[in-house]
């Protein structure tokens, strides 16, 4: 599947496209992961942002190790900022000129300033770690948001959860994934 936008773009461009919609997800230990989810679960209810920052950057540590990455820098700021209604989630910035790339994350919605939900907060982790996975394990030009990106993205969140992958959870419940 192709987004609108597909049509719009150069042949090169479409070439990365194409090539990041056709990746799978690279396995992560759930058995580590898992445990670090924990903890950056337990740190969201606290509320302090020291400890939410800690979390996220243990969680992209164990990923970038895991995957071979290099290390990337996690800043947790309070409150999103808003544009146009909507709310930023998360951001990634590769790395220029020796500096660590960087993820920010907020960890309080602009409206309510209440605490993200935990797999939000998540989600949006994993999120810009795959820009990181795009750019830096796949040598990607661009980071597209793929159908193949966002099938890594919930692949991904699903080991940190410590949910099975789709495909064992239909066999074992006999549902559709």
């Amino acid at each position: 599947m192709v987004f609108d936008f597909y049509y719009r773009l150069s042949a090169p461009r479409r070439r990365e496209y194409e090539r990041s919609d056709s990746l799978d997800a690279p396995e992560l230990d759930q058995g580590l992961m898992q445990p670090l989810g924990d903890r950056l679960q337990a740190a969201l209810v606290s509320g302090d942002q020291t400890s939410v920052r800690m979390g996220a950057q243990a969680v992209a540590d164990a990923f970038n190790t895991a995957l071979r990455l290099p290390p990337i820098r996690v800043s947790v700021l309070r409150t999103r900022p808003q544009r146009g209604g909507s709310e930023y989630h998360g951001y990634y910035e590769g790395g220029e000129g020796g500096d660590k790339a960087r993820i920010t994350l907020w960890m309080f919605t602009a409206r309510r300033r209440q605490v993200v939900a935990y797999r939000t907060f998540l989600r949006t982790l994993v999120h810009e770690l795959c820009h990181h996975l795009d750019f830096e394990g796949f040598r990607m030009d661009e980071s597209f948001h793929t159908e193949g990106f966002y099938k890594r993205e919930s692949a991904l969140f699903r080991r940190i959860l410590g949910d099975p992958p789709r495909a064992v959870a239909a066999r074992v419940t006999g549902k559709q994934a």
